[in-house]
Parts: C-alpha cells; sequence; structure tokens
C-alpha cells in the first residue's frame, strides 16, 4: 500500500479511537498468538501532525507462530507480503477494509531490533512534547516540499529520525 499523495494533518484525537478499533479485529482473530497490539508512527503521539495511516505493530512470541498468524490473519483479509527488506518486521496488506482507518500491519517478535525501535521512538516523542512538536513542523515542511514523492518526503524527515535514535542510544 505505497503512499500515493502525502498529506500530513495536524494530530487528531480520534487516531486512538481509530486504533482501538482495528485492535479489537486484531485481537479477535489473533487470540493468544498476540502478546500485544501496539499503536507506533506518528498518529500514535499526542499533538503530533502526522499522514492520516495508523501504524500497528502486532508483537508475538517469536518468529515460529508466524505461520499461524499469518493463516489468522488471512482469515480476516489480510496478505502476508514478507519483511520488504526489514528483518524483524513482517508486514500484511489488505485490499478492502473500508469499515476501518487506513493503516499499516506489521507483525514482530518480541525480541525484535525494528519493534524496540518503533516503541523507544514513540515513547521518546510522548515524553518529549517539544521534540514532537519540532517533528511535526518537519514532516509538514516534507509533506508540502513533496507532496507526490514519499521517497523525497522521507528523505527529508530522516535526518530528525536519525538525530533522535542517537539520542535515545539505538
Amino acid at each position: 500500500m505505497k503512499t500515493k499523495r502525502v498529506t500530513v494533518l495536524p494530530y487528531d484525537p480520534l487516531w486512538e479511537q481509530r486504533f482501538a478499533e482495528i485492535r479489537c479485529e486484531l485481537l479477535d482473530a489473533l487470540g493468544p498468538l498476540a502478546l500485544a497490539v501496539e499503536h507506533v508512527g506518528s498518529t500514535s503521539v499526542r499533538g503530533l501532525s502526522a499522514k492520516p495511516v495508523i501504524d500497528i505493530d502486532v508483537v508475538i512470541r517469536d518468529t515460529g507462530l508466524l505461520a499461524d498468524v499469518i493463516s489468522a490473519l488471512k482469515t480476516i483479509g489480510y496478505e502476508y507480503e514478507g519483511d520488504l527488506g526489514i528483518p524483524g518486521r513482517e508486514a500484511f496488506r489488505y485490499e478492502d477494509k473500508s469499515h476501518l482507518m487506513k493503516h499499516h500491519l506489521y507483525v514482530c517478535p518480541r525480541d525484535s531490533a525494528e519493534l524496540k525501535r518503533h516503541l523507544a521512538f514513540r515513547d521518546y516523542l510522548r515524553s518529549h512534547p517539544e521534540t514532537a512538536r519540532e517533528y511535526g513542523r518537519i514532516k509538514e515542511e516534507g509533506a508540502a516540499l513533496y507532496p507526490d514523492d514519499i521517497d523525497g518526503y522521507i528523505r527529508y524527515k530522516s535526518p530528525f529520525i536519525e538525530r533522535v535514535y542517537k539520542e535515545i542510544g539505538l
């Protein structure tokens, strides 16, 4: 589900509710296979401007459960895409989930470095509102500069992300 048009909006408190709706559907399908369903990405940080797409990491015990997770998610319309070049993060796509907000779904084992990065970045921004505001400004600038170029938008905000990773020791 590649972004065609880069749109960054001011924070919307409804994003938390929309995440909860997706989370319920996932937990109903996955049951005890999921240790947690984490709201990650910019929509998970109050006050942060974001693309209106919810990023979700389903946490599982280990990759030995992946086949069962793939089967369970298939029953509710998700298709497995592999790690898309990012080890420790398995991607899933969907065709028709008009009853839910647009989202990106990943499954990560609990010891995944990528999961740890997502959670650490989210938690840092949640506890550092000035940094979150700066990130929101950068995201808005990037969207204005690269409205039709998701790769350009990502390149524009990458130095900020790398700086935060360095600050938190990742």
